[in-house]
Parts: structure tokens; sequence; C-alpha cells
């Protein structure tokens, strides 16, 4: 979430490029909150037709970067603020300006963090209560963020590959721990493009935590080399929360997975209108 902005309440992720310590924003979603287009990449595509100089000068200003997603890293087209700039002049929004004032605080306040790194964890809890999520969820939220990038560590220094690889591992606990990978669980909750865990109720927390965390437990004490040998404890490590799971589920006799999200209700309802037209 530390690397997540928001633009009038609009999610755009980022990467801090500690090679010229710039902050460098995934294209799509900058589109995304500037057009409200409902296909960012078809809205590029059209962008570089009309604007020649841009399409020519494209590697110039936009650059493939790993970018944290909730299945593992992934290659996306990202561009610094001086690239953005380029790109929002072909972007006809009357947002284009405050936007720009936007990204000049986004690069200030990463200064600030680098002085300070709790700036960076209290932002980001301010992020999560602008979207109004209670204090307590938050805190699970935070907890369940640190337990990620412990794991993910765990991962790296034992020889797992980034992106694909990561997202396989990902999908493994999440699938012993709920019965569905990170996509079928998106679907259960109508999310397309957002963060799953930020959508999770408190025990979804609570569980997928769980999973991360004995995950790491394990890979601890057995030290697994390689993709391979982490994929067995990454099945261990969820089989551990999924049958905690079923055991509370069948002492309440309720499910703990939840179609419930977040969603601001006017994209529910967007998403609700869509479902009846189908």
């Amino acid at each position: 979430m530390g690397n997540i902005k928001l633009f009038e309440n609009k999610q755009i992720r980022t990467v801090w490029n500690e090679a010229d310590e710039k902050w460098y924003f995934v294209v799509v979603d900058v589109i995304q909150v500037l057009t409200d287009t409902p296909n960012a990449g078809d809205y590029i595509k059209k962008m570089r037709k009309r604007d020649e100089e841009l399409s020519k000068g494209w590697g110039q200003f936009v650059t493939p970067l790993s970018v944290d997603t909730i299945g593992g890293k992934q290659k996306l087209n990202c561009a610094n603020a001086k690239g953005l700039l380029r790109i929002i002049q072909s972007i006809p929004s009357p947002k284009a300006e405050p936007f720009k004032l936007w990204l000049a605080q986004v690069g200030a306040d990463r200064l600030e963090e680098i002085e300070n790194p709790e700036l960076a964890t209290q932002r980001t809890r301010e992020l999560y209560k602008l979207k109004g999520c209670p204090d307590d969820w938050i805190e699970k939220r935070m907890r369940s963020i640190a337990i990620r990038e412990e794991l993910t560590e765990e991962w790296k220094n034992r020889g797992v590959k980034e992106q694909v690889e990561y997202s396989i591992l990902t999908a493994e606990i999440s699938k012993a721990t709920f019965g569905l990978t990170p996509a079928e669980y998106k679907k259960v909750k109508g999310l397309k493009s957002q963060n799953l865990r930020d959508h999770m109720t408190d025990l979804e927390l609570i569980f997928s935590m769980l999973g991360e965390a004995s995950t790491t437990e394990i890979v601890k004490k057995k030290n697994p080399l390689g993709f391979i040998e982490n994929k067995k404890t990454a099945k261990q490590g969820g089989k551990i929360a999924g049958d905690a799971r079923k055991a509370l589920e069948l002492k309440t006799g309720d499910k703990v997975v939840s179609p419930k999200n977040y969603l601001p209700a006017a994209k529910k309802n967007k998403e609700l209108e869509k479902g009846k037209k189908k």
C-alpha cells in the first residue's frame, strides 16, 4: 500500500527507483484516473496514433518496471513525472492541471519519507482512513503487509525468482487456505484490478495472514531452496490456515470467504448494472 498513491481517491501504483531517486507511475493507472476510460490499454493505442511525436518517443517516456501486485511483481509500463507530463499533453482532461500539482506533492512526500521512514507507514494508514476503513481493520491490514513482506524476503533469499514464481506460490497458499486462487477470489468479490486484500473482511485477513505466517515459519525451519521446494512449503503453510478455517466454519456454520468488498457505492451500482445487461 505504501507504493499506492491516491489522486482524488483513485489508486495509482508507483515504484521508487533508487537509481535516479524518482517515483515511476503505472501509466495505465494514470490514464484510467484522468480519462475514466473502461479500457486504458485501448485508450493508449488511440492516443499514440493521434500523437505521432509521442509514439516516436514512447520508449524515452515509458519504462517497463517490476510493480508489486497481489500475485507478486509484474512488469508494467511506468513513467516518471517528466514522462507523465509529456503523456498528459495528449490527454484532453480537466484533471490535467490538478494532477500536475499532485505529481509535485508526491515527489516532496517521498523525500520526507526517506528522512523519516515512519511517515510512509503513517501515510498508508491515512490512505485507508480516506477510503473509510475502520481503525481495527487498518491495523490488521498493516500487519498483513508486514507478514507478506517477511515471506517474500524469505523466498528471495532462497532463490525464488520474482513475478511469475511469486504469483504461483501466492496462489498455492491461497488455494490451500481458502480453496480459491486470488483470481477466483476476486471474481467472488466482484473485483477487477483492485487489490484483493484491500477488500477482505477481518476474518479473511486473519486467515490470509495465518497462511503466509505459517509458510514463513516452515521456510525458516526447513530452508527450502528454489521454486519447487518452496512450492511444497507454500501448500503446507496454506493448509494450516485452511484447516483452521474449516474448523471455524464447522463450529459457526458460516463461510469465511465473503462476497463483501469495499468498493465505493457508485462503483458497486455500476457493476450491478453491467450484470443486469448481461
